[in-house]
């Protein structure tokens, strides 16, 4: 029987050791990362909207386009991957609806987070958070769609930590735990302690979000894992590292053309794509006739 993608990942976080997640955008970069032996993505509500829209992570993707997106990438891989659920994109009812929506797409897991609506990405100005009253009623809502039958992770978030301090975003993680999250994210801890208190005084599987020239130290994994995340979440690297390599690209169109050292070669492509796994199931079929 073919294991569903929420037990895929409950699989991985039984698992001992940190699990290393590069984030994607769209179906494309969801393949690559599998290709390269991940065994989990996360779809980065910051990339997903710049690559989707060519806009900033501010709230201007709505439910409609982050969930067309989802279901694609979803579609394209065999790993779990986690989707951006936002603030839920309204009140409970709402939340609910998010969820069972992430869930029907395909996503192993679901974010969702205190943020004010309209939210912005957790290391850029502007930022504020909900009441405790309205982020515990989010999570709720999130656990008993669940429990309604549509079975998916709970990521929850919190962004407390920026105008309310560490404190305060320890005890709202603690009590999105107690309200039914698998998984718990502090967005934004300032310096190493910082990370330390939130591994060790939260008892969930913790995740760092690792933004390179963000607030949160940019540490390496084995760091990580040695203070007791279980993810470690990159949302913008293999964005960043695509967005030079086409800059790069451009400026050299400007004197003639790109040097191959700079390009994947057309066959490889193909073969990421799918072109060969095409060709070769087109091919199977055609023997049978």
């Amino acid at each position: 029987m073919t294991q569903s993608q929420p037990d895929k990942l409950r699989a991985l976080l039984a698992q001992p050791g940190l699990i290393t997640m590069p984030c994607c955008f769209d179906p494309l970069s969801a393949k690559l990362i599998e290709q390269a032996g991940f065994p989990l993505s996360f779809m980065s509500g910051f990339a997903t909207a710049a690559a989707r829209l060519g806009v900033p992570d501010t709230g201007l993707m709505s439910y409609a386009e982050v969930l067309d997106q989802g279901r694609n990438i979803c579609n394209a891989v065999s790993i779990p991957v986690i989707g951006d659920g936002d603030t839920g994109y309204g009140n409970a009812l709402n939340v609910k609806r998010t969820v069972k929506g992430f869930a029907q797409a395909g996503f192993a897991a679901v974010m969702i987070e205190d943020q004010v609506s309209p939210k912005r990405c957790g290391h850029t100005a502007g930022k504020s958070v909900v009441s405790r009253d309205e982020a515990f009623e989010r999570i709720r809502a999130a656990a008993d769609a669940r429990a309604e039958g549509h079975d998916i992770l709970i990521l929850a978030r919190t962004d407390a930590r920026h105008d309310h301090g560490l404190d305060e975003a320890i005890e709202r993680a603690a009590e999105f735990r107690r309200l039914g999250a698998d998984i718990l994210f502090v967005e934004a801890p300032r310096d190493e302690a910082e990370m330390r208190r939130v591994c060790t005084e939260l008892d969930a599987p913790c995740m760092a979000n690792i933004v390179e020239g963000g607030m949160t130290p940019a540490l390496p994994p084995a760091e990580l894992e040695a203070m007791g995340f279980k993810i470690a979440a990159y949302p913008l690297t293999i964005m960043a590292a695509a967005m030079k390599a086409m800059t790069g690209a451009l400026e050299a169109f400007k004197t003639g053309t790109p040097p191959e050292d700079m390009l994947m070669s057309f066959a490889e492509m193909k073969t990421r794509i799918g072109f060969d796994d095409y060709f070769n199931e087109e091919k199977r079929y055609a023997e049978r006739r």
